[in-house]
């Protein structure tokens, strides 16, 4: 089996944007026009072939990230079979509440395509998702959609950009019209207007510029150089020499400046009216980054903790990062993967160097969003799915046995949501377990705990409907009938000062007893740094084989903070003394002591509880501007800013996650259900005292 595709004829990529920027649109067409599907799937008609999921079609929303393989031909280069390239296309969500699957499809991506709504332009889930894409220094070009709705505005969406996610955006295309005027596109590279005609749009007509739009063109094209040259000394030199730019020299240099992320390109059109895709398609493959433009994958050597590198190369070991695991009715579980080095048979080994387990390749599976073809082996810089791992979970790395490494993980954010969950009768119980196991592999920020007090579940998610979604599968997958509680917020405790205590386990009875003698002391982090445990045992007083015994008996004392029970972050626990009995002391003696120094520190380190505050964005016809913003301030919330869009007024406003619950409905009745809103999780911050109480109360 040799690769059909060389690696610089690939592409990876993922289309991101804010819910209801067109997104899954957009894909639709790119499916359309690369000859994979002979039909366009429209969302509104709940038909989208990359929206699989029953709850996504009923919806219209994409809720897991779909990966499709398509092949395109650059529309320059028409019926010329060997400029063809394969892309690899993930679609992923929008909603904040499926945040884990646009941060894990970031990990795994080359390159990036960022849609935006041409009427409301750069909205709060595009800053997070670009945020995402900043961490992991993904090239991205940028497609202004919908120009076709009414009070679309591109040179407005084009200044948000500039305005809200970098300086460095340049426009490489101009509409012509707007509205349902919209007809087309300049392109200023080429200089060229394009039409799209036939009655899919998939006929492209080069023109002559329309006379009333040569001024702005030339006028943008000299900028566009002007800025090209900024970033890149070549084009500089030419650029200053007063020299006359080709296209050819133009698009080499665009290239190396959007794969360094020091430019981003911006192009323009509508999806649902077949404008505009084609040219995104060609930039695709212009400007975003093959296997081979982007640096090689870092790990560590699990055995000698030494960084080492992947180049994506067939004959280096393999390497590959598990980005996704998903219940498959058909075939079981699905692990998809992202190859960075090598080549992985069907039918050998394979080593999950995270969990240093040995896992066997059964099927491997090239995915085309709803169907999928077997293959008989996959290469470095490709995507696909295996069927059937057993102990692989999201961000595990998969190596070739004789030479492993561990790559770079994903971290997830926390939880801030809770429900308690009980199923009708006693079969749904036994299988309830089984169904929210399967949930919580496929997706890191659903979580299932039990309360040690009342041995009920509880379910944690990133949102109200996380949740809703997580129990209709339950219901739909899985056939669980359960009943849930009320939604209640994930709060978190922590300390305010340094404070240190004793921890004795000491129990004489016959024979043997049981001795651990610890001294903790506990310092302040700051936010977001989560827990530390600090070992300074000088000299023996402990030897160091009880020493990860009492680490252990302090991440569970952790779990149970002193206040109201819930889990303890931000802060250092240092074991610093303690003694030991030659006979009597033991790993489960020292777990204990160590479990209870910490709960004796932290209740003398002025212990608080924290509540998750979220970052909210309110939309609202002006007339109803008053009530909504009295009705935040009700909240205990705190306007950042406002900004007024011709009819609407957006606010942005910090509002505590416990007085959002049923926010929706009221906003809707406040405002003639005319106004909407977004929310994401921001930080945590201390509860009021006041309102301490009535938390330790609902606890109990």
């Amino acid at each position: 089996m040799n690769r059909r595709y060389p690696l610089e004829k690939v592409r990876n990529i993922g289309i991101i944007a804010h819910i209801d920027a067109g997104k899954t649109t957009v894909t639709e067409r790119v499916l359309f026009y690369t000859g994979i599907s002979h039909k366009i799937g429209e969302v509104h008609e709940g038909a989208a072939i990359m929206d699989w999921m029953e709850q996504e079609r009923e919806r219209g929303i994409t809720i897991t990230s779909a990966a499709t393989t398509t092949f395109w031909i650059p529309s320059y280069e028409e019926g010329n079979k060997e400029k063809e390239h394969r892309i690899n296309i993930i679609d992923t969500p929008g909603h904040i509440d499926f945040t884990v699957e646009v941060k894990r499809s970031m990990r795994v991506l080359d390159g990036a395509v960022v849609v935006f709504d041409g009427v409301a332009g750069v909205e709060p889930q595009s800053e997070t998702n670009w945020h995402y894409a900043d961490e992991y220094k993904v090239p991205r070009i940028c497609f202004i959609n919908k120009l076709d709705r009414t009070g679309a505005n591109f040179v407005k969406s084009y200044q948000s950009i500039k305005d809200r996610l970098t300086k460095n955006a340049v426009t490489l295309q101009l509409p012509i019209g707007l509205e349902s005027e919209f007809e087309g596109v300049v392109d200023l590279v080429s200089m060229k207007a394009i039409r799209f005609e036939g009655e899919k749009g998939e006929k492209i007509v080069e023109e002559e510029i329309p006379d009333n739009m040569k001024d702005d063109a030339q006028k943008m094209h000299a900028e566009l150089i002007e800025k090209v040259a900024d970033h890149d000394d070549i084009l500089a030199e030419k650029f200053l020499n007063g020299e006359d730019v080709s296209q050819e020299e133009l698009k080499s240099a665009l290239r190396r400046s959007i794969l360094k992320v020091d430019l981003v390109p911006v192009f323009c059109g509508t999806a649902l009216k077949n404008k505009g895709v084609q040219p995104v398609l060609d930039a695709v493959i212009d400007y975003l980054p093959s296997p081979l433009d982007v640096p090689p994958a870092k790990g560590i050597d699990p055995k000698t903790d030494k960084e080492i590198e992947r180049a994506p190369t067939e004959d280096a070991p393999f390497s590959a990062l598990a980005f996704k695991v998903a219940t498959d009715p058909f075939v079981g579980t699905l692990t998809y993967f992202r190859v960075y080095s090598g080549s992985l048979k069907r039918g050998s080994y394979l080593l999950n160097a995270t969990k240093d387990k040995q896992e066997r390749v059964g099927r491997i599976l090239r995915m085309h969003a709803n169907h999928r073809e077997e293959v008989e082996e996959i290469f470095a810089g490709e995507i696909g799915a295996l069927v059937g791992l057993k102990d692989t979970t999201t961000g595990d790395t998969l190596t070739d046995p004789a030479s492993p490494v561990i790559l770079e993980q994903i971290t997830f954010p926390e939880p801030v949501i809770e429900q308690k969950i009980t199923p009708k009768t006693k079969a749904d119980q036994e299988k309830m377990g089984v169904a929210l196991r399967k949930l919580s592999e496929e997706d890191p920020t659903f979580r299932v705990s039990t309360d040690s007090e009342t041995g009920e579940t509880l379910i944690a998610g990133m949102g109200e409907l996380h949740l809703e979604v997580i129990i209709d599968r339950l219901k739909r997958e899985f056939s669980v009938e359960a009943g849930v509680g009320q939604p209640q917020v994930s709060y978190r405790e922590t300390i305010r000062k340094e404070a240190q205590a004793e921890g004795k386990y000491i129990r004489q009875s016959g024979g043997r007893g049981q001795y651990g003698h610890v001294y903790l002391r506990v310092k302040p982090l700051e936010r977001g740094e989560g827990f530390q445990f600090v070992d300074s045992i000088k000299g023996g007083s402990i030897p160091s084989e009880f020493i990860p015994a009492v680490e252990k008996g302090v991440k569970e004392a952790i779990n149970k903070g002193v206040i109201a029970g819930y889990t303890l972050i931000d802060f250092e626990a240092e074991l610093y003394d303690g003694s030991f009995h030659e006979v009597d002391s033991s790993e489960a003696a020292f777990k204990i002591a160590g479990s209870i120094a910490l709960q004796e520190a932290v209740k003398h380190a002025d212990p608080v509880i924290l509540e998750p505050i979220m970052s909210v964005q309110v939309t609202t016809p002006m007339d109803f501007f008053g009530d909504v913003a009295g009705d935040i301030s009700s909240k205990r919330g705190r306007i950042e800013s406002m900004e007024d869009r011709e009819t609407t007024k957006i606010i942005e406003a910090l509002i505590p996650l416990s007085e959002m619950f049923g926010y929706a409905t009221k906003l809707r009745s406040m405002t003639q259900g005319r106004g909407f809103f977004n929310m994401e999780f921001n930080e945590y911050e201390p509860l009021p005292k006041s309102l301490e109480e009535q938390v330790v109360e609902g606890r109990k």
